[in-house]
Formats: structure tokens, sequence, C-alpha cells
């Protein structure tokens, strides 16, 4: 049984650094042909991919998010981690890993699993 979870601070300080971690398990994360994503969703917004990490390492990000945004992952703990830099309150948002067969997506029926999400409010 494959299972996420996301894990980190609920709240950071705008133009902190956001650090969150996903924890898989039933699935090694170096699993041919697997990406695992890192998604959000804004009060009131649809969701945003945010970008992924892939079996081999190789890892792709959103346009929008390039500048800000790093994901790397702990082989020996089966983790992948998010660090958005430079946070604002626009980042606020409920913030979701997944896995799936591809790097990337726009609904929830382009990955296998997800996390249940965990909340982050960006506010001073």
């Amino acid at each position: 049984q494959v299972q996420l979870q996301e894990s980190g601070p609920s709240l950071a300080k705008p133009s902190q650094t956001l650090s969150l971690t996903c924890t898989v398990s039933g699935v090694s994360i170096t699993t041919n042909n697997w990406y695992w994503s890192w998604i959000r969703q804004a009060p009131g917004k649809g969701l945003e991919w945010m970008g992924a990490i892939g079996y081999a390492g190789s890892t792709s990000y959103s346009p929008s998010l390039k500048n800000r945004i790093s994901i790397s992952r702990n082989r020996a703990e089966n983790q992948f981690t998010l660090q958005l830099a430079s946070v604002t309150p626009q980042d606020t948002a409920v913030y979701y890993c997944a896995g799936g067969l591809r790097p990337g997506g726009s609904s929830w029926s382009d990955f296998s699993y997800r996390g249940p999400g965990t909340q982050v409010a960006v506010s001073s």
C-alpha cells in the first residue's frame, strides 16, 4: 500500500524559505518511471503543480516558480523535500505531495497517489 505524508511548518514569515518534506512508504522513490511532485492549492483557486523529481533524480519546475523552488530527495529515508524561497502571503496554500508516472499534471487524475496535504500560512 503506497502512502505519502507531508510534514513541515504550518506558518512561515514573509521572505523566509519554506521547507516541506514528503515521506513515501510502500514504494521506493527510485522505482523506474515514477515521478514525485509537489502541488498546492491556494484558497479559492485551482491546483497548481509546482515541480517534480524523477526516479533518476532529475527535476522539473513550473516556470512561474523556477527562480524560487528546489526539490531534492533522500533515498535512504525515501523522502523528497520542497524548498520555496522568499515566500509571500500569496504562497499561503494547502501543499500536497503526489506520485505518478508523469512528471506533472493539472488534476488529481494525473497522479496515482497523494498525501493528505498540509496547510501553510505565510504571515508576519
